[in-house]
């Protein structure tokens, strides 16, 4: 059995992994020109969900590899308004499976620092500077896919790891569409100094920060604090694991602060999505006027060349379809909004489900079909969840910006969240509701 997966993402690589760990035949296609094209350092959690599929998929010592190249800890998650007035603290003690074995707690990650770790012991598997074009099924049950260069590959499955655009799904699923959800997200980052640290409020210095203003928008703080730093150190054995480490090397390992502030399309300029560099940092700034000036400061601090924007959308319910010798995972299938921090865990569940149902059908318990079909279905049914909750946490109504109702819409928010923040168990409920979506155990 030979399976061709197109995307070199973080499902795409776990799924290769487990694949290869398991004796089966993988080749990978990925259309960026080399392992460090579009890199971007920007933070991404790591659930139980996504560590425990990251855990049975890579080796034990990739896995070891990828533990100590994490981020420090979060000690705290607090909500804010956007003058810095606390509405909300709750200690990551107090979230489940924060503690444990490394595949049972939430982990920091650098998306570069990531695909790194992936990227390790899989050269001779990855073909770089393929951008798939289309793919053709055959009779004899084999499917080709071919790619804009003139080449292509020949397998039993073909998997569809190539992101929210993806082209295998526009073929397979073309009735797969997407919904925008009015929003849009501007990020950046900034080196973590003495300086920029005192910009931050005092309880997400070494946490999670969520801002909320009066007109529907909110910002992010993630600090990053990487572990090769000499604010944190790592033990021993973890040091000689990030030595000897190649992928080490195309990382930026300083500590910094992951920002971002999300807003209504109808409060952006139109070309938002075009604008990049210093252009973007300032309208970040434009945007969060009114804001406290140390979020202010602390933006126009950030480095121009990582600044992003993006488009805000969610994937839209599809019926069930026959399964076929094409499947995909990840955001190919269920793109959904970052609201609840599920995407990348969903998109390493699905590498994790479907390499266990193949296993099956190299051992002969499964059809390759049968397989596909029983991963499908049960895809179908815990990405719903994730793709709906993360919709509910991030959709613009446009309610705080209505001249009557807007006021008492933010104040009903902020009101809401003082209280939880006062009641031991309504903390608890909100914290168990955080990770639902993050941890199947929790489901």
């Amino acid at each position: 059995m030979k399976v061709i997966i197109v995307g070199a993402g973080t499902g795409g690589m776990c799924l290769a992994h487990g694949l290869r760990r398991a004796g089966i035949e993988v080749a990978v296609h990925e259309r960026d020109r080399t392992r460090t094209t579009g890199l971007h350092g920007y933070r991404v959690g790591i659930s139980p969900n996504g560590a425990r599929a990251l855990k049975a998929c890579l080796d034990p010592e990739l896995f070891a590899t990828f533990v100590a190249t994490t981020a420090a800890p979060y000690d705290t998650l607090a909500m804010l308004t956007e003058r810095y007035r606390t509405l909300l603290t709750m200690s990551f003690d107090d979230l489940p499976h924060t503690g444990g074995a490394p595949e049972d707690r939430e982990h920091n990650v650098s998306r570069m620092t990531l695909r790194q770790v992936l990227f390790t012991g899989m050269e001779d598997v990855i073909a770089f500077d393929r951008r798939f074009a289309h793919y053709e099924q055959h009779p004899d049950g084999r499917v080709t896919a071919f790619f804009d260069d003139g080449s292509s590959d020949t397998g039993d499955l073909l998997v569809g790891a190539d992101g929210a655009g993806s082209r295998v799904r526009r073929q397979y699923l073309p009735h797969a569409t997407h919904t925008e959800t009015g929003l849009v997200g501007i990020g950046g980052k900034t080196l973590l100094t003495g300086g920029t640290e005192a910009l931050l409020p005092e309880p997400v210095r070494n946490g999670f920060g969520m801002y909320f203003d009066r007109r529907g928008q909110f910002g992010i703080t993630h600090v990053m604090r990487m572990p090769w730093g000499t604010s944190t150190g790592v033990g021993v054995t973890e040091r000689e694991l990030v030595d000897r480490w190649p992928g080490l090397r195309f990382d930026n390992t300083t500590d910094h602060v992951s920002w971002a502030i999300t807003t209504s399309r109808t409060l952006a300029p139109a070309d938002v999505l075009e604008r990049e560099g210093a252009d973007l940092v300032a309208l970040a700034g434009e945007l969060s006027a009114g804001w406290d000036a140390r979020w202010l400061e602390l933006i126009a601090a950030s480095d121009p060349g990582a600044a992003v924007a993006l488009s805000i959308r969610t994937a839209d319910p599809v019926p069930a379809w026959t399964p076929s010798t094409v499947t995909m995972i990840g955001d190919a299938i269920h793109t959904m909004t970052p609201g609840r921090g599920a995407g990348a865990n969903t998109a390493l569940r699905d590498a994790r489900e479907l390499r266990d149902r193949l296993v099956r059908v190299r051992d002969g318990e499964l059809s390759l079909l049968a397989a596909v079909g029983e991963y499908e279905d049960l895809m179908r049914r815990y990405s719903s969840l994730a793709v709906r909750e993360s919709l509910e946490f991030m959709n613009d109504d446009g309610t705080a910006r209505r001249p009557l109702i807007g006021p008492l819409s933010v104040l009903a928010q902020r009101t809401g969240l003082r209280v939880v923040g006062r009641i031991p168990a309504a903390k608890r409920r909100m914290a168990r509701g955080f990770q639902k979506v993050r941890d199947s155990e929790l489901v």
